[in-house]
């Protein structure tokens, strides 16, 4: 059987007790009251605070955001109609089908016969390191980068057939095989109604 000597203590201490259990003459710290999100706080003040958010908007600030974005915006006027658009430094061409071992020197030397080239980009894919398959440069006059454009386009470049037309233009863009669409040609047909 259980020795005698070996008496076990059920008596709870001071460390065993929760925190329901303790009473109010404790010398431990008082429990911290927390603030609601939804209240706006969880003390004693009547005061209302300002909520913050998308959905408790004022009716004064929704009336002024309705006035701002019913102004008059400003307008950038196509003259002349459809056509090139020169960007802010110079005029932009964009070459598409570009071999993805091409370099920068083989777009440089190709296109540096009809202009100076004032800048030109070569994007690379990340994962892969070769290029995207275009080409964005930039000619300081409107005469290189239609001469470019008229005799590039539809040529090879490193075994790769590329083509090459303006980056930014003015007006609606214009497809080469422009057919006219139904503008319901992307869905596909219901099936008859049965009564």
């Amino acid at each position: 059987m259980a020795n005698p000597e070996e008496a076990v203590d059920f008596e709870p201490e001071e460390d065993d007790l929760m925190d329901e259990d303790v009473d109010a003459s404790s010398p431990r710290a008082p429990m911290p009251k927390l603030k609601s999100a939804i209240t706006g706080g969880g003390g004693g003040s009547s005061a209302s605070k300002k909520i913050k958010g998308r959905g408790f908007r004022e009716e004064t600030a929704e009336a002024e955001r309705n006035a701002r974005l019913s102004a008059r915006f400003d307008s950038l006027d196509s003259e002349g109609g459809p056509g090139p658009e020169r960007s802010i430094e110079g005029w932009i061409i964009l070459v598409t089908g570009v071999n993805e071992e091409a370099q920068e020197d083989d777009l440089h030397n190709t296109f540096g016969e009809f202009g100076e080239i004032k800048n030109l980009h070569l994007n690379l894919d990340r994962r892969s390191g070769f290029v995207k398959g275009y080409a964005l440069i930039e000619y300081e006059n409107f005469e290189e980068a239609e001469r470019a454009i008229s005799e590039m386009d539809g040529n090879e470049l490193l075994t790769q057939t590329i083509h090459v037309d303006w980056a930014f233009s003015k007006g609606p863009f214009r497809r080469r095989n422009a057919r006219r669409r139904s503008p319901r040609s992307h869905r596909s047909r219901s099936p008859r109604r049965r009564f």
